[in-house]
């Protein structure tokens, strides 16, 4: 055993591999990741506001999941492969031995190196240490053929940890049942043994799928000093522990590959719903790291349930690893939010090749790539040092991660993973679908603030509210006339968002005493600040409105609707390459915001990139009420602005035909493609010599001519006014073909 040469990392390399970062110790150079553009400027949240995570209805979650459907790893949303039962004869230690650079000093005031080499003579396994004199012993107590507890019958060891060694036994009583015996590493460590009474307390009476089923607690006389020792007994788990998964893909990666990042948020899904379990108990897990985990078949279990404790806990010995504990463990002691800290820490180790531990403290996150921007923004609010913008429950977290993965999943599939939001409610119109009119040259105008900020998801009213009834009505209608019912309604908490969110859609000025009003009355609540955000953007500071809504993207990375709202903000303030990669990750991912579909079609033609956009509109289901005005947006950013070659308008025209427009609109594009056609045929550049037709027309210059002279004069019967009327008259008599009479 040597020790890890990772920059930082006290771990201890085993079969080549660090048992704390996992990596090799002489790792092979990888190629350094791009880096990526700083994201912007969080909003300064207060912590007051950050402090209790809330659900669209204003009130702390705190739900959780109960039990998990065996097979189900990902929600369905991943495959994870199945782990093959262990049969336990096969994973016996053969030579059951502490190595001798794990040795060290069970004396909490003392953890000195014990039992080491001298010269040519080994260390000793047993004896005392040579600081402070403390007896230790590294030996297993219990060999092949022991009974213990008069039932369970030693088979050998299976590993060894920092509580204790575990063994291998069979039940006598229940014919035979493998059951997993755990003792304790050194029998004068006081504060291991009562880690261990500790469990024999309450963990007998836990029962969830994912946390390993605790049955007895024995004891059994130490062959040495016959002081008597404690044993845990649980049930043999015999799966792979992810901590040896991802050794096993850092090894065939060369250190360059972790997990696969949804393999990996699965695991963290199911964990998820283990750790909801025991915080409902009152419990908190406290060591969660991947060698802590075990996959068996389709289920994930926690084990080693040594550090676990009391919420209220406040004297017992906190157990930890480092590059997993929270920073405040020492000062604060544990909690649910430093519970979950370990959980992001977990998840960063098993997704990216990275050593957890940095100069004998928790190494900063890895560089992420931008197509994982969600996950990275997940990541990073899990593990903030300042535990109150953490997660602060184990549903807020969870619900965040399942749409980091239908993100995640859409990306890697390139099929959609839509699913409704329990924050807010769906997009309420589509912005930018209207055809600016074909003199502009462009196929959409710029984004309209107003109609961007009217246009977003609302967040969810607290069903409990004295108003919510009276809410319900009024999701429509006239601003104006909806500032004035809210003005004159109850005055409950949501009443005053609702006139918040009225006055902000309308670009108007939201009186200082009125989020004052709103703050009294919803201490910490996000939508304050959602609210101020859409109003920043309504009146003109899409700056100011990025900040606010990039901050919200970082709270709710699971979300589509701060993103929208952020894609919005950015292209209004000009950040329209920025504004286009967020509206294409809404849109890869769920194809009911149409909104973020024609602002990425908007922002690609922007850029000159007319197959993109052309995809993104064709994207738009053929079930949304909005498919025709994309499907003639793909025909007009065809001809508009650009030279299209003969197939594609053919394509155009095929497009065109399977429309259904009213007569004037239909006419009016198909003037547009007749125009261009024309053009073509004019200048020579046709190569069909007629052999191809648009929608039935010979594509030479007479046909052409004479459709395009038909379709103006279709138009000028169905002009809005005499002045239109003559205008497509003129048209028609320019284009139509020469004749002898």
């Amino acid at each position: 055993m040597i020790r890890c040469a990772q920059p930082g990392c006290g771990g201890t390399v085993e079969d080549g591999y660090c048992d704390a970062c996992g990596l090799a110790p002489q790792p092979q150079p990888a190629p350094q990741p791009q880096s990526e553009p700083a994201p912007p400027t969080r909003p300064s949240i207060p912590l007051d506001m950050s402090g209790t995570a809330r659900t669209g209805t204003g009130r702390s979650s705190s739900r959780s999941s109960r039990r998990s459907s065996r097979g189900h790893l990902g929600m369905g949303l991943v495959e994870v492969p199945a782990v093959p039962y262990r049969d336990p004869a096969g994973v016996v230690l053969a030579d059951a031995q502490v190595p001798e650079d794990r040795r060290f000093c069970g004396n909490p005031d003392c953890g000195k190196p014990v039992g080491r080499r001298r010269g040519d003579q080994p260390g000793l396994p047993e004896g005392f240490c040579p600081h402070c004199g403390w007896r230790f012993s590294f030996t297993p107590k219990l060999a092949d053929g022991d009974l213990v507890g008069g039932q369970y019958e030693v088979k050998g060891c299976l590993a060894h940890g920092g509580l204790g060694w575990i063994y291998l036994a069979a039940d006598r009583h229940l014919e035979g049942r493998w059951v997993v015996l755990k003792g304790l590493l050194d029998t004068g460590d006081v504060e291991a043994l009562a880690a261990a009474e500790a469990e024999r307390r309450f963990l007998t009476a836990m029962d969830h799928p994912n946390i390993v089923k605790i049955f007895n607690f024995v004891t059994h006389p130490d062959p040495g000093t016959g002081t008597m020792v404690g044993y845990i007994v649980m049930e043999y788990i015999g799966g792979v522990p992810l901590q040896e998964m991802l050794r096993a893909r850092l090894r065939e990666s060369d250190n360059r590959e972790a997990l696969p990042i949804a393999q990996a948020i699965a695991y963290g899904l199911e964990i998820l719903k283990a750790f909801g379990y025991l915080h409902d108990q009152g419990l908190l897990y406290c060591d969660l790291k991947p060698g802590n985990v075990i996959q068996v078949e389709e289920q994930l279990k926690l084990i080693d349930l040594g550090a676990v404790r009391r919420i209220d806990d406040a004297d017992s010995a906190i157990y930890g690893t480092v590059g997993y504990q929270a920073p405040e463990i020492a000062s604060a002691g544990p909690s649910v939010s430093s519970d979950l800290y370990t959980v992001g820490r977990t998840l960063a180790v098993l997704s990216f090749p990275f050593s957890p531990v940095s100069g004998g403290s928790a190494a900063p996150l890895p560089v992420i790539d931008q197509r994982y921007e969600s996950y990275r923004r997940f990541l990073e609010r899990a593990t903030d040092s300042e535990p109150a913008r953490r997660f602060q429950g184990t549903a807020e977290m969870s619900d965040q991660l399942v749409g980091v993965l239908r993100e995640v999943r859409a990306a890697e599939e390139g099929i959609p993973h839509p699913a409704q939001s329990g924050l807010f409610g769906p997009e309420r119109r589509a912005v930018g679908t209207e055809l600016a009119a074909a003199a502009t040259g462009r196929v959409f105008g710029p984004l309209d603030r107003l109609a961007a900020a009217s246009a977003l998801p609302v967040p969810l009213v607290d069903p409990l509210d004295p108003a919510a009834g009276l809410l319900a009505g009024l999701t429509s209608g006239n601003p104006a006339e909806l500032v004035t019912v809210l003005e004159s309604a109850p005055s409950t908490p949501e009443t005053t968002l609702a006139l918040i969110r009225v006055l902000s859609e309308l670009g108007r000025p939201v009186p200082d005493k009125l989020f004052a009003s709103a703050a009294g009355k919803l201490p910490g609540d996000w939508r304050i600040w959602w609210y101020r955000g859409v109003g920043q953007l309504a009146s003109g500071n899409p700056d100011e409105a990025a900040r606010i809504f990039d901050g919200l993207y970082s709270w709710f990375p699971g979300e589509a609707a701060p993103r929208l709202a952020l894609a919005f903000a950015l292209e209004a303030g000009g950040a329209g390459q920025e504004a286009a990669r967020h509206h294409a990750a809404i849109w890869q991912t769920d194809r009911s915001y149409v909104s973020a579909g024609f602002g990425l079609a908007r922002l690609r033609l922007v850029e000159g990139d007319r197959a993109g956009a052309t995809a993104a509109l064709d994207e738009v289901p053929a079930t949304s009420i909005h498919r025709t005005a994309a499907q003639a947006a793909a025909v007009a950013a065809t001809v508009r602005g650009h030279d299209p070659a003969e197939g594609e308008l053919v394509a155009a025209g095929e497009r065109l035909r399977s429309l259904k427009l009213d007569a004037r609109d239909r006419d009016g594009l198909l003037s547009e493609v007749l125009r261009s056609a024309l053009g073509r045929v004019a200048t020579g550049k046709a190569t069909s010599s007629g052999q191809v037709t648009l929608l039935g027309t010979p594509l030479h210059e007479r046909g052409v001519r004479a459709e395009l002279e038909r379709v103006y004069r279709a138009l000028a019967r169905s002009a809005r006014s005499t002045e239109e009327r003559h205008d497509f008259v003129d048209l028609a008599n320019t284009v139509r073909p020469r004749t002898l009479w």
